[in-house]
């Protein structure tokens, strides 16, 4: 493997991305003017203040959310028919599993919607439960599990339909530092494992600039991009680089990016 990361061509494309919602007190102008392109095997981190519009992006690539103006596409497709073709799995910022389903269940069930053989759904299980290092625990409840493993279950399930895209939306943002350090370390190999393109919404700039092969930081409302940074870290991160010169150096480019969204605001 290679010391940084091989791109292997574009797979998310947004060119004069506009999106308005329109509400009882007026427009609201969530995204302006977003250009950017995601590349096969990128990981991307969006960062910026709350109501920047960095999970609204993500909405639009899931389809969830349809832009006003611009163009936006997901492997060559329409977002709408990317979701179609199960381009993509979402994990959302809470796990969202069912309390009467086994975590196993809770897995199985956007498999069994999308009518997977038994013998197929089984299979699909056991693999992502070794995945994200949850082996043995398909037959507990959710409740028998801490958080962090709540939220790797849910993880599991976004991965169960193999999708080369994975859409986080802020997974780890209600967990103490602790787990949310060892969730990264975690995230990381199961990316080198797979092979995903990430798309990952954050607030933490340490939690960014560990995680990502490009940065996105984007400014208040009307979100738009500040500055988008190609990090020359090495794919292999170990925690403490955290304390290198060179991730010092990308934090604060990061930092003044959020800074000059807020002057030009």
């Amino acid at each position: 493997m290679k010391d940084t990361l091989n791109l292997g061509g574009a797979v998310i494309e947004a060119k004069g991305l506009d999106l308005t919602f329109q509400t009882a007190d007026g427009p609201v102008h969530a995204l302006r003017d977003v250009n950017l392109t995601i590349d096969k095997g990128d990981f991307v981190s969006f960062i910026g203040p709350s109501g920047c519009g960095k999970t609204t992006f993500l909405r639009c690539i899931a389809a969830l959310e349809h832009p006003t103006g611009g163009t936006l596409t997901v492997n060559g497709m329409s977002p709408d028919e990317a979701r179609k073709k199960r381009a993509y799995g979402y994990v959302f910022q809470a796990a969202g599993l069912y309390p009467w389903r086994t975590i196993a269940g809770n897995i199985k069930l956007p498999l069994e919607i999308m009518g997977f053989s038994k013998a197929d759904q089984e299979a699909r299980v056991e693999r992502v439960l070794e995945l994200v290092e949850l082996s043995g625990f398909g037959k507990k409840f959710p409740w028998q599990l801490s958080g962090g493993m709540q939220q790797r279950a849910s993880i599991a399930r976004a991965l169960a339909f193999d999708a080369d895209i994975l859409l986080m939306d802020e997974p780890f943002g209600a967990l103490d530092e602790i787990v949310r350090d060892r969730l990264n370390e975690e995230l990381l190999k199961l990316w080198a494992r797979t092979g995903k393109t990430i798309g990952f919404v954050t607030h933490s700039i340490p939690e960014a600039v560990y995680l990502s092969t490009k940065i996105v930081v984007m400014s208040p409302r009307p979100g738009r991009i500040t500055d988008v940074i190609e990090s020359p870290l090495p794919k292999d991160r170990p925690l403490d680089i955290r304390d290198s010169q060179a991730f010092i150096d990308i934090a604060h480019r990061v930092r003044e990016g959020l800074r000059a969204g807020h002057i030009d605001d």
